[in-house]
């Protein structure tokens, strides 16, 4: 995200020295992507960010995943994978369960209440939709406080922890990427600034507010990481407490966008998938589909027509409202969708009719197209409606 930012104490120039009041040095950590060519910030460090003890195998939740084979569409459950006698056990980083898996994208889900232990992506850009609850994430830069309907969009290799709050759990929709994630350039400006038509702008882009100070030895993080071509993890443990940085400035850091905040592109007739964009990833993009006034041509479908998208996997998280187009067929808050490429869907029968003349639709959902084939992983398994390819046929195989 290449809006400028400053917290806390920096010096006034870059890569000169800055001392605390004993007169030791900070030590400066550029923190930069893409052979830092391209966005990056410089951190202030009281300790030495380099400085491990120890490092020992960490092992990741669950990543394979197994071929859509035979081809057909998918509903899951996401309600059903975590039982309440479970929430005060789970965390978001070792409790997520891997739902869906390519070379590009990981699509997971967690319902967590305990805190989690301190993580790094060194994978990529991670950006978590909070389906419900709230809570702070504390990092590097400093904290977040999270709400319901945020994306909390966290640069790779930022180190990180999450503190669910509140009566309920937070039940968090996870999209890591293997690259980084970015608002669409047809949003921006040749500078980087977002353009008048854009849906969100930089006011609704919410960073950390303070520094942290955390004290502490012999300091455990968990980092994902690549060996090869697997998913893999190492336990590092750090000399002094990462949370150590008293100044940080620059164009690369995490931040919030609240749903609600996205304002939707509308018109005469039906808009495509590409007009409800919010990030967009390497080999693939993130949709929101929020509350809106819809089509007003006289004769206009509001519901999406049948579609192919032949070079995507389509993947719709309904997480509010009721998604009009799947009315009926067992779809509803906390269920995924996931409709291959190689495979036309669209709305249910009696939807298509019905929706003419609506004007407007209460709806809430975040979809993920990619554009290599995804594999389901072990969540998506322990929670498939196993009926639902046949929904719109009425009948299932007659074998």
């Amino acid at each position: 995200m290449a809006y400028y930012r400053q917290l806390g104490s920096v010096p006034p120039k870059r890569h000169t020295a800055h001392r605390d009041p004993a007169g030791r040095l900070y030590r400066e950590e550029l923190m930069g992507e893409e052979g830092f060519a391209s966005d990056s910030s410089l951190l202030y460090h009281r300790g030495v960010p380099s400085a491990i003890v120890d490092a020992t195998v960490w092992e990741p939740p669950d990543q394979t995943t197994t071929p859509n084979h035979p081809l057909t569409p998918r509903h899951l459950a996401l309600h059903e994978l975590f039982p309440e006698s479970a929430w005060a056990e789970t965390d978001v980083v070792t409790g997520r369960r891997l739902l869906l898996g390519n070379g590009d994208v990981r699509i997971s889900y967690a319902v967590a209440a305990a805190h989690s232990p301190l993580y790094r992506n060194a994978l990529g850009d991670e950006v978590v939709y909070v389906e419900s609850g709230a809570g702070r994430v504390e990092t590097v830069f400093g904290a977040l406080e999270v709400r319901c309907g945020d994306y909390v969009l966290l640069p790779m290799s930022t180190t990180h922890r999450w503190l669910p709050r509140g009566p309920e759990p937070l039940r968090a929709y996870v999209i890591e990427g293997n690259g980084h994630l970015a608002p669409p350039h047809r949003y921006l400006s040749r500078f980087g600034q977002f353009l008048e038509h854009a849906p969100y702008c930089e006011r609704d882009l919410h960073g950390p507010v303070a520094t942290l100070t955390e004290d502490g030895s012999d300091v455990p993080v968990l980092v994902k990481h690549r060996a090869a071509d697997a998913v893999v993890g190492t336990r590092m443990v750090y000399a002094e407490h990462p949370f150590d940085v008293v100044g940080w400035d620059g164009c690369l850091y995490p931040l919030t966008l609240n749903v609600a905040d996205y304002e939707p592109i509308t018109g005469r007739v039906h808009q495509p998938p590409p007009a409800h964009q919010v990030f967009e990833g390497t080999n693939f993009v993130v949709c929101n589909f929020v509350p809106r006034k819809v089509d007003y041509h006289p004769l206009s479908i509001p519901v999406p027509y049948y579609h192919s998208n032949v070079d995507s996997d389509e993947v719709m998280f309904y997480c509010g409202g009721d998604y009009e187009a799947r009315r009926g067929s067992g779809i509803g808050p906390g269920s995924v969708s996931v409709h291959p490429g190689g495979y036309a869907h669209g709305p249910q029968p009696d939807a298509y009719e019905r929706s003419i003349g609506v004007e407007f639709f209460d709806e809430l959902a975040v979809m993920v197209d990619t554009f290599r084939p995804l594999g389901l992983g072990e969540g998506a398994l322990a929670c498939e409606d196993r009926g639902y390819p046949w929904t719109w046929a009425g009948r299932g195989p007659t074998r």
